[in-house]
């Protein structure tokens, strides 16, 4: 893509004065005009029809000569790093640069990707949901930092280069504005880089082109023959439309660039392994992503996912609803945010509901349907409640996570009789009133549900030197409430497990002055040789709740480093 017109700043999104437009033009085939340039083409017609209507041109030209400018106003601006960066190209001297032998090709600002350029780049990063992303043809650096910049923390863009000056040149950029973590410069030869990517055994969810036109086809080959492209990447070829050469009424071959781009179209469409739709957006834009291919055995699940669905889809929650107990904080808040993110609904309840409502509010600034109810679990009319809310709110209930849960730390012998009954009212009982309140809803809704119960790694042993007796007998006794649920209901469409947690390094341990001079105790008696994050928790949770999981049911999940296991 050559430079955009406008920098996104200043652009204007006045619409084009259409009051003499005719609302009838139509197409040579009798269709209505409707895009910009079918509008132009139809304006441009009519004055060959009638040579005396020069508002026709000016009209054609008005639309054609301002649609760079808009598409560029009406997206997202580049941010202040990369348009700093623009501008430090554009005012480069590529004359001098080359004559003065820093570069082996004569370089030229053209070159330069602009503020509408990024906001494509960066849309297809966030769109495919990449997380490793390949550059064939870095330039400066412009579309580098657009993708950096919308990749996740620990996402990574490897970028090939020849030019040793416009690696510096951009490594200086990428510095500046605090991308350098997540950018690799490959410098060398394309063909040579991308063969040196593969043997490492690295494969990208987006690719995207705009190096040496002549050697696309190369480049193309050699990433699908290797496999650098993933199953489910996306492969994106700029510059496909180069000059609109090809349509002009005269031989491309005198420009080796654009016949090279004639033919490499015509190599992927002739590809039965990929799909493409090519965009009209600036000089040309190919987006190309593989075809499912269904070999022989077209009945083989293996090969074509269950149901149709690949294993990544199957994880999918997005036609469920959840609901969470204990969401205000801690493993509950994570595990909101961990269905929320895989696409379901989320009704976050706690007995606190300002902190329910504080999580929900996280989840809404993130795309997530999510409520906010409060609840007291050892009520089994607020159990009920939750579930009406719920079903109030979204109209069914798929999943549902009961976490909320207490824990006192004491000697056997000093065990009250309220803090064993608050123990056991709010981590058994509570996950008793939860799942009766649930399963009422679920036996009858006709559609396949889970049920996940936190429970705790005191399931799997006594935790020690920590002191909490009607915690764990709690806790095991919620391990063998799932278990009895899940054989009663399993012929009935509900699925019911546990997920037990190791030690969660969460604020009870960081605040409470009993717990925290253990950590290293325990950090002796865990192989992984650390506590668990709530992160740590999070995929398990999804798992269960998924379709992925539909033969699961009964399991006590632990998750606590190994430490059950010595």
């Amino acid at each position: 893509m050559p430079p955009s017109a406008s920098t996104g700043r200043s652009g204007s999104l006045s619409s084009v004065d259409n009051r003499s437009i005719a609302s009838h033009l139509a197409l040579p085939s009798g269709r209505a005009a409707d895009t910009p340039l079918e509008i132009a083409a139809c304006l441009l017609r009519r004055s060959l029809e009638s040579p005396n209507e020069l508002d026709f041109v000016k009209q054609a030209l008005h639309i054609i000569e301002g649609i760079d400018e808009y598409t560029a106003a009406a997206s997202t601006p580049a941010s202040d790093s990369l348009l700093k960066h623009v501008e430090t190209t554009m005012r480069q001297d590529w004359d001098a640069v080359y004559q003065n032998g820093h570069t082996k090709f004569h370089q030229s600002a053209n070159c330069c990707a602009g503020s509408f350029e990024a906001a494509f780049v960066s849309s297809m990063v966030s769109a495919t949901r990449a997380t490793r992303v390949l550059e064939v043809g870095m330039f400066t650096g412009t579309t580098t930092m657009a993708i950096a910049e919308a990749l996740p923390t620990h996402g990574k863009v490897y970028t090939l280069e020849i030019e040793p000056y416009l690696a510096k040149l951009a490594q200086n950029a990428f510095d500046a504005a605090n991308l350098a973590d997540k950018i690799e410069i490959k410098l060398g030869d394309g063909a040579e880089s991308l063969s040196n990517l593969a043997h490492q055994g690295i494969s990208f969810d987006l690719i995207f082109i705009d190096a040496d036109k002549q050697g696309y086809r190369k480049y193309y080959d050699t990433i699908m023959k290797s496999g650098l492209l993933s199953p489910k990447g996306t492969l994106i070829v700029d510059n496909t439309l180069f000059k609109g050469k090809y349509l002009l009424n005269q031989p491309v071959s005198d420009d080796p660039n654009a016949e090279a781009l004639r033919l490499f179209n015509q190599h992927v469409l002739s590809d039965k392994r990929v799909s493409v739709v090519v965009l009209p957006i600036r000089d040309g834009v190919s987006v190309i992503t593989r075809r499912s291919q269904q070999p022989d055995a077209s009945s083989d699940s293996v090969i074509l996912g269950e149901g149709g669905l690949d294993i990544l889809q199957r994880l999918k929650l997005s036609d469920k609803v959840s609901l969470v107990t204990g969401a205000g904080q801690g493993i509950g808040r994570a595990f909101a945010h961990a269905l929320g993110e895989a696409g379901a609904a989320v009704a976050v309840v706690d007995i606190a509901k300002v902190k329910a409502e504080v999580v929900a509010k996280e989840l809404k600034a993130k795309g997530i349907r999510s409520i906010a109810v409060g609840a007291d679990v050892t009520k089994k009319s607020d159990c009920v409640r939750m579930v009406e809310e719920t079903l109030t709110a979204w109209g069914h209930l798929d999943i549902a996570v009961n976490n909320a849960g207490v824990n006192f730390n004491g000697a056997a012998e000093d065990i009250t009789d309220i803090q064993w009954d608050t123990t056991f009212n709010v981590n058994t009982k509570g996950v008793l009133y939860c799942c009766q309140a649930e399963a009422r809803y679920m036996l009858q809704s006709q559609r396949p549900c889970s049920i996940i119960n936190t429970a705790s790694m005191a399931t799997l042993l006594v935790p020690h030197p920590q002191k909490q007796a009607a915690y764990n007998s709690s806790k095991a006794a919620v391990v063998k409430l799932t278990q009895s649920l899940a054989v009663e209901w399993a012929d009935r469409g509900v699925r019911v497990n546990a997920i037990s947690p190791g030690i969660v390094n969460t604020a009870l341990i960081q605040e409470n002055p009993d717990l925290k001079p253990l950590v290293k105790t325990w950090l002796g008696q865990i192989p992984l040789n650390r506590l668990a994050e709530v992160t740590d928790l999070q995929a398990a949770v999804v798992y269960l709740a998924s379709d992925a999981s539909s033969y699961l049911t009964g399991q006590n999940l632990g998750i606590e480093g190994g430490q059950s296991v010595i």
